[in-house]
């Protein structure tokens, strides 16, 4: 009750009514930063927005008419909880792209790739069981686990990915615990939030030591047709389907308004998270499935992803440029694909700590605290290149390094306000192209 009374004042009368699962529940460092970024004085560095200005505005409002002239009741009403069977044809074409071989009713269509994951964790996580993750983890996915009380133990990472070695001591660990692991969460392609992407060695390596030890993987792969100089390598999920979960979305090769995403499981699986599916949501929007399936029966998709490809290489080169320039001495990942690089700072600083002073300067970025379970990451950030223009990139990364730079000065004269020795884990510079 405690945290509910200030001077007496019950500030929620339902407070000691909630679930404890609830107290999982708590705002994303991202998402509180959209209301600073959408302003337009600033040059926001922080959200991984796609841009969707990219694709051709006939071509979604024919798509629309043909929804509606040719299927309006359909659109507009309830559908099957698994899916719509033509967008799963096309899911299925999408993903053979990344050498994956699956069938239409292997496909569970979700409300974006997220609500994927929520299904994939309420079927699988008791409070207090461990998912390995890596270090540093999407934020979402973090947000998941914790909103079902998983305990997120994160494991090393380099330039090629999550190192195998380093897994097989976090699974040794638990086992010595006698503590359930429910499964290893992983974005092979061009990570969030490193940009990093799992060597094609590793992922045979990961997939076996899963094996061995009876362990899902959850590959989530978002970002996987959007490379920049060589394609990623296969998924994890083209070497065998028995035990990988892998999650696919719309939000980044199409757009995100029309939350549209999917899960590709093992049989048993995936009869459970139809009726998860249909628990939570009755059935995924059909509305939004037939735009998406609308839109790839009539429109050369693959040359949409190509444009989008080139459009986020030029501005990652300008971002890549830009804090060459700038701020030559800092280390950063140099990402093949995606949205993202990952800054490392110089010791003493906090990401965290310097954003209300990078605000001021109109500049925004994501701390790295918002990527790790136990708030780790304070001498790292998160910069997103795939929404601002070049020229806004280069602005906005010169507006960053004035507030490092002042920040350095004030801990050369003052010494540091904070320690950065909670920082055990980080991502190694990896070579200039990933790819």
């Amino acid at each position: 009750m405690g945290e509910n009374n200030t001077q007496g004042i019950i500030l929620d009368p339902w407070f000691e009514h909630y679930a404890e699962r609830s107290s999982g529940l708590s705002a994303s460092e991202v998402r509180s930063l959209f209301a600073v970024a959408n302003r337009p004085e600033v040059v926001s560095l922080a959200g991984g927005m796609p841009f969707v200005r990219a694709i051709s505005a006939d071509q979604i409002k024919n798509t629309l008419s043909r929804v509606i002239d040719d299927s309006g009741p359909e659109a507009l009403q309830y559908g099957s909880g698994q899916g719509h069977p033509l967008l799963r044809e096309h899911i299925t074409q999408m993903m053979a792209l990344e050498g994956i071989a699956a069938r239409p009713d292997d496909v569970v269509v979700t409300t974006g790739s997220q609500h994927g994951l929520d299904l994939v964790a309420r079927l699988f996580i008791n409070p207090g069981d461990i998912v390995l993750a890596e270090s540093p983890s999407y934020v979402g996915a973090l947000g998941v686990f914790r909103s079902y009380q998983a305990d997120v133990r994160h494991i090393e990472m380099d330039d090629e990915g999550i190192i195998p070695s380093a897994l097989s001591e976090a699974i040794e660990a638990a086992r010595a615990e006698n503590r359930p692991i429910k499964m290893i969460y992983l974005i092979p392609n061009f990570q969030n939030p490193a940009g990093v992407t799992l060597s094609a060695a590793r992922r045979l390596e990961i997939i076996d030591i899963a094996e061995s030890a009876g362990i899902l993987i959850v590959e989530d792969n978002p970002y996987g047709l959007l490379w920049f100089d060589q394609p990623a390598p296969p998924a994890m999920r083209a070497a065998g389907d028995k035990g990988i979960i892998y999650l696919g979305s719309f939000s980044k090769t199409l757009a995100p308004g029309l939350r549209v995403g999917w899960v590709v499981a093992p049989h048993g699986i995936r009869e459970k998270l139809i009726l998860a599916n249909e628990a939570a949501v009755l059935s995924p929007s059909t509305f939004s499935q037939l735009v998406v399936a609308d839109y790839l029966s009539h429109n050369d998709w693959q040359a949409q992803i190509t444009q989008f490809r080139e459009l986020y290489r030029e501005r990652r080169d300008a971002m890549v440029a830009a804090l060459a320039h700038e701020l030559p001495d800092i280390s950063h990942t140099t990402p093949g694909g995606g949205f993202f690089l990952w800054l490392t700072l110089p010791e003493g600083l906090n990401s965290k700590e310097m954003l209300p002073r990078a605000v001021t300067e109109l500049v925004a970025y994501t701390p790295g605290t918002a990527f790790f379970a136990d708030k780790r990451g304070a001498q790292h950030m998160r910069l997103a290149f795939c929404y601002p223009t070049p020229e806004k990139i280069s602005e906005g990364v010169s507006r960053l390094a004035k507030v490092i730079r002042d920040e350095v000065e004030l801990i050369n004269t003052f010494g540091p306000t904070s320690s950065s020795s909670d920082v055990t884990e980080h991502v190694a510079s990896p070579p200039p192209n990933l790819a």
